[in-house]
């Protein structure tokens, strides 16, 4: 398999998180610090209180996406390294989806959820199951859409973007997944079709049924994709 990865904005987003993270930890000890050395700052200290405790919070949640390891491509990386190089990568690239697959029959994007807790699908219903330390973290972690919403989303935007890069005319089949990758998340999901998986079962669920692309769509969504990943 080929993989394509922005790194310039991995590696600028990572380094966004770790100084927000570091600004708002010296920002909420200063705001300790400042009263003790000028006492009618009082007031100052309280803004910075606030202050640094929201820039910290920010951190966090932006750490918990470019920074926590193992990253969401890692993972992906890891779950389909047995394909073979008809099978492309591609990872943030300029598209509403971070991580882009082309199949030789289509393209498939994944929303990567890499958070601990138990997530069910049962008649219909879409249900994250709260925890005390779910609610604590919640703050600072993603949220979880219904991945059937998400699915819908994805592939409206994808296709209008086909669309207009190769004809509209020309139709790609489309598919998306949304893929939880933490070693300890339960997932409880009703039906075989229902867009979301564990990343130990992605391989399985990386398929399209449909036909072979032509070989010359093939090629142009290809240069379409990793021109919007690496330019």
């Amino acid at each position: 398999m080929k993989i394509y990865i922005d790194r310039d904005k991995v590696n600028a987003r990572a380094t966004v998180a770790n100084l927000m993270s570091v600004g708002g930890l010296l920002v909420l000890l200063g705001s300790v610090l400042l009263p003790l050395f000028v006492p009618a700052a009082a007031s100052i200290s309280l803004l910075l209180l606030a202050a640094g405790g929201i820039i910290a919070m920010v951190g966090i949640y932006y750490s918990n996406r470019w920074v926590r390891k193992p990253r969401p491509e890692e993972s992906l990386d890891s779950a389909l390294k047995a394909f073979d190089d008809h099978y492309r990568l591609y990872h943030y690239p300029r598209l509403p989806c971070d991580h882009i697959l082309l199949t030789p029959s289509g393209v498939m994007a994944f929303e990567v959820v890499n958070l601990a807790g138990s997530f069910s699908n049962r008649k219909g219903r879409w249900k994250e199951s709260m925890t005390i330390g779910r609610a604590l973290r919640y703050i600072v972690e993603p949220r979880v859409a219904d991945p059937v919403l998400v699915s819908q989303a994805l592939a409206d935007d994808l296709g209008r973007g086909f669309a207009q890069e190769l004809g509209s005319g020309l139709d790609v089949p489309t598919k998306a997944l949304t893929v939880f990758t933490h070693p300890a998340v339960e997932l409880e999901v009703e039906g075989a079709s229902y867009p979301a998986c564990k990343v130990g079962k992605l391989r399985k669920q990386a398929t399209l049924s449909a036909p072979k692309l032509p070989d010359d769509t093939y090629n142009q969504l290809a240069a379409y994709l990793e021109r919007l990943t690496l330019d």
